[in-house]
C-alpha cells in the first residue's frame, strides 16, 4: 500500500513538473514572439509587435503597428493626398515619438491622387515606458473600392531585463530600410513651383524618372504631373502649387528618383524658397540678353551675311519709296514664325518624354562623338577644305531679288534656316536655360533670339542710311569664315576631353580615329569637287566609304564603359583577387556597382565613403574591392548570381575567419555598414 501511495505522488510530481515545464516554455515562447493579439477584418490584420524581447524601466524602445493588408487594399501616409486618413497609433500611460513614416506609393483613386501603403506596411514609435505594461490603441482607414475604418486595442507584456532583438526585430530593420534617407543633394524651389535638385550623380544617364510627395496636403497638385527635366549635375520637377503653397516656406516631402536599373532612391528633401540656382538656370533677364546677342551674332556667319548684305541694299531702295518698313516688318514675321516653329517642335518633344534640346544627348559618348566630327567637319568646311551650301545661299539670293513683302518673309525664314547650322557666341546658355525652364519661357526666349537676328534689317528700315555704313562682300568674309573654323576646332576638342570622361581612353581613341576619317573625307570630297564627272564620281564614293567606315567606329565608342566613379581606398574586382584576400585572411567588403546607378552613387557617398565608414575598414584592415558593372562584365555578373541578384547594387562582406559572407541591404546605411564591420 507504501508503495503504491509513493508511486503515485511520484507519478504527480512528474506531471506537475511537466506541466510547470511546458507553461514556462509557452511563456518564454510569448515572451520571446512579443506580437500582440490580431484585430482582424476580411480587409486587414492589425497586430502591435516590438523590437526587443525585454525592456528597461525609463529607456526607448520601439513598438509598431503591424496592418497586413488583403491584395488590392491600402492604408495611407501621413499626407494621405487627394483623398483619405492617415493612421494613428496612441501608447496608452507612455511617452512616445511621432510614427517613423517608411516611403509611400503613389496610388490614383480614380480622378484623385493619394499616398498610401499596399499589401504589409510597419508603422512603428519611440516608447519610453515606467514598466513591461504596453497598452495601445489604433485606428485606420483602408480602402479598395470603398473606404472602411478600422481600429483596435492592442497590448503587450514586456519582461524587465537587457534588452536583445526580438523574433520581430527583422520587421523594423526592413522598415528602417524603406524610410527616405537624408538628401545628399542640394534642392531649392522657385516661386512658381519648380523644384530644382543638384547633385553630382545626378546625369542624364542616371536619372530616368522623378517624383515629389510634400509633407504637406494641399501644396501642390498632387494628380498634376510633374515634368522632369535632367541636364548634367541635376534636374528639376515642375510642380504645380496648389492652394495651400506659400511662396515663403520651404517645401518638404519625399523626393524618389529612378535609375536606369530601375531602383528607386528616395530622400527627405528640405527646399528653400528662391530663384533657381545660379548653375542651374541663370535669370531670366541673363537669358534673354544672351539670347537677342546670340541671334545677332548669327547675321555675321557667312551663311546669312550675304542675304542680309542683297536684302538691306534691296530694302533702302523700297524705303525710299516708304514701303521700307512693310518689307522689314514682313521680314522680322518670317524670322519669328521660323524660331517659333524650332521651339515648338523641342517642347513638344520635350512633352512627349525626349530631353530635347541643344546638348540633350551629351551623356552618351556615342552621340558626343558624332557631334565631335559633325564640329570637325564644319570647321573643314569653314577652312576651305571643301564647299557645302552653296546652293542654300543662291536660293537666298533668288528670294532676295523677289519683289513684294513676301519675298521678305521667305528671306526672313531661310535666313533662320540656312542659320541652324552655323554656332554663334551666347546662344548655348540662352537654349539650354531656355529649355531647362518652363514652356511660356521657353518660348520667349526663342522669340527674343529672332529679334536679335531681324534687328539689324528693322534698323535699316527704321534709319535707311545705314545701309550706306554696312561693308561690303569681300575678302574680309572669306578671312572671317576662316577664322570662324577654330572654334569649330576647339568645341570639337573640348568633346573629345567629354568623351575621356565618359568612355575612357578607349572612347578617346575611337573618336580619334573617326576624326582622321571624317578629315580624310572632306579632304578627298573637296580636292575632287572642281574635277570632272569621273574623278568628282570616284571621291564622292571615296568620301563616302570613309564616313561609313568612321561610322563604324561608333560601334566601339558605344562598347567603352562610362565608368563608375573611382576611390582611392578601392581596388578594381577580380574572382582572382578575392580569393587571394580571402586566402590570406584578410576582411573583404566588396562592392558591385555601376555609372547609371544612381542607387549605387548614393549609397557610396552616404553609407561607404563616410569617415566613420573608412576609419572602419583602416581599423580592421578591411579590403575594399569596387566592381563596375556599367558594360556589364560577365565576370561581375556571375558573382551577382553567385549572390542572388541580376543586377547592382550588391554589397558583399566577407570576415577574416572562415565564416559565411554577409550580403547586405541594396539600400545601404552607414550605420548598417558599421554594423557589419564591428560583428565580424
Amino acid at each position: 500500500m507504501t508503495a503504491v501511495t509513493a508511486n503515485g505522488d511520484g507519478m504527480k510530481r512528474l506531471l506537475m513538473a511537466v506541466l510547470v515545464l511546458l507553461l514556462a516554455t509557452l511563456a518564454a515562447g510569448s515572451a520571446h514572439a512579443l506580437e500582440s493579439a490580431p484585430v482582424s477584418s476580411k480587409r486587414a490584420i492589425a497586430t502591435l509587435v516590438t523590437e526587443t524581447n525585454a525592456m528597461e524601466p525609463g529607456k526607448p524602445f520601439r513598438v509598431g503597428l503591424r496592418l497586413r493588408m488583403t491584395d488590392g487594399w491600402h492604408t495611407y501616409w501621413k499626407n494621405p493626398g487627394d483623398a483619405g486618413v492617415p493612421p494613428d497609433l496612441t501608447i496608452q500611460g507612455a511617452t512616445q515619438t511621432p510614427i517613423d513614416w517608411p516611403t509611400p506609393r503613389r496610388v490614383a483613386e480614380g480622378p484623385v491622387m493619394t499616398y498610401a501603403y499596399l499589401g504589409e506596411v510597419l508603422l512603428p514609435v519611440t516608447v519610453t515606458a515606467p514598466n513591461g505594461r504596453i497598452e495601445a490603441h489604433a485606428h485606420w482607414l483602408v480602402c479598395k473600392d470603398i473606404c472602411v475604418p478600422e481600429e483596435g486595442d492592442f497590448s503587450i507584456t514586456l519582461p524587465v531585463g537587457t534588452p536583445s532583438p526580438s523574433a520581430q526585430a527583422g520587421l523594423f530593420a526592413a522598415h528602417d530600410r524603406s524610410v527616405p534617407r537624408p538628401s545628399p543633394w542640394s534642392a531649392r524651389v522657385s516661386p512658381d513651383g519648380t523644384l530644382f535638385v543638384q547633385g553630382p550623380e545626378l546625369t542624364p544617364a542616371t536619372v530616368t524618372d522623378a517624383w515629389f510627395i510634400p509633407d504637406q496636403p494641399e501644396w501642390i497638385q498632387d494628380d498634376a504631373a510633374q515634368p522632369l527635366s535632367v541636364r548634367m549635375g541635376g534636374f528639376t520637377l515642375a510642380l504645380k502649387p496648389a492652394k495651400g503653397f506659400d511662396r515663403t516656406k520651404a517645401l518638404t516631402g519625399v523626393l524618389s528618383v529612378r535609375d536606369r536599373t530601375g531602383m528607386e532612391t528616395d530622400v527627405v528633401v528640405d527646399a528653400p524658397p528662391g530663384p533657381p540656382p545660379p548653375e542651374a538656370v541663370p535669370p531670366l533677364t541673363q537669358i534673354l540678353v544672351f539670347a537677342f546677342l546670340g541671334g545677332l551674332i548669327l547675321n555675321l556667319m557667312p551663311c546669312v551675311f550675304p542675304i542680309l548684305a542683297m536684302k538691306a541694299v534691296s530694302l533702302a531702295a523700297h524705303a525710299g519709296r516708304g514701303r521700307g518698313r512693310g518689307h522689314a516688318a514682313a521680314y522680322t514675321v518670317g524670322v519669328l514664325v521660323t524660331f517659333t516653329a524650332l521651339a515648338a517642335g523641342l517642347l513638344a518633344a520635350r512633352a512627349a518624354g525626349s530631353a530635347a534640346g541643344w546638348g540633350f544627348q551629351f551623356s552618351s559618348p556615342v552621340f558626343v562623338a558624332a557631334m565631335t566630327w559633325l564640329l570637325f567637319a564644319v570647321g573643314l568646311n569653314l577652312s576651305g577644305v571643301f564647299q557645302i551650301g552653296a546652293s542654300l545661299t543662291g536660293a537666298g539670293s533668288g528670294l532676295a531679288e523677289r519683289h513684294g513683302t513676301a519675298g521678305s518673309f521667305f528671306t526672313g525664314l531661310l535666313a533662320v534656316l540656312v542659320a541652324t547650322p552655323c554656332t554663334a557666341p551666347f546662344m548655348g546658355v540662352a537654349v539650354a536655360a531656355g529649355l531647362a525652364a518652363p514652356a511660356a519661357v521657353t518660348l520667349l526666349v526663342f522669340v527674343t533670339m529672332g529679334l536679335g537676328m531681324a534687328a539689324p534689317y528693322i534698323a535699316f528700315a527704321s534709319m535707311p542710311g545705314l545701309v550706306r555704313l554696312m561693308p561690303r562682300p569681300g575678302r574680309w568674309m572669306e578671312v572671317l569664315k576662316q577664322a570662324l573654323a577654330f572654334p569649330m576646332y576647339g568645341a570639337a576638342a573640348w568633346l573629345v576631353w567629354v568623351v575621356s570622361q565618359e568612355a575612357g581612353s578607349a572612347g578617346v581613341l575611337a573618336t580619334a580615329a573617326g576624326l582622321v576619317l571624317v578629315g580624310f573625307a572632306g579632304w578627298v570630297f573637296g580636292t575632287t569637287q572642281s574635277a570632272s564627272v569621273q574623278p568628282r564620281r570616284f571621291g564622292q564614293a571615296l568620301a563616302l566609304v570613309a564616313v561609313l567606315a568612321a561610322g563604324a567606329v561608333l560601334s566601339g565608342v558605344a562598347a567603352v564603359p562610362a565608368g563608375a566613379a573611382a576611390e582611392a581606398s578601392a581596388e578594381a574586382y577580380s574572382p582572382q583577387r578575392l580569393a587571394a584576400l580571402r586566402a590570406a585572411g584578410k576582411p573583404v567588403f566588396v562592392n558591385m556597382t555601376a555609372a547609371w546607378c544612381v542607387t549605387c552613387l548614393v549609397n557610396e557617398r552616404v553609407a561607404i565613403s563616410t569617415d566613420a565608414v573608412r576609419a572602419a575598414f583602416a581599423a580592421g584592415g578591411v579590403a575594399y574591392l569596387k566592381g563596375d558593372w556599367t558594360r556589364q562584365d560577365p565576370a561581375i555578373g556571375a558573382f551577382l548570381r553567385q549572390n542572388g541578384r541580376d543586377g547592382v547594387p550588391l554589397y558583399v562582406f566577407f570576415p577574416g575567419h572562415s565564416g559565411p559572407p554577409e550580403v547586405l541591404p541594396q539600400i545601404l546605411t552607414e550605420g548598417e555598414v558599421l554594423r557589419v564591420l564591428h560583428e565580424s
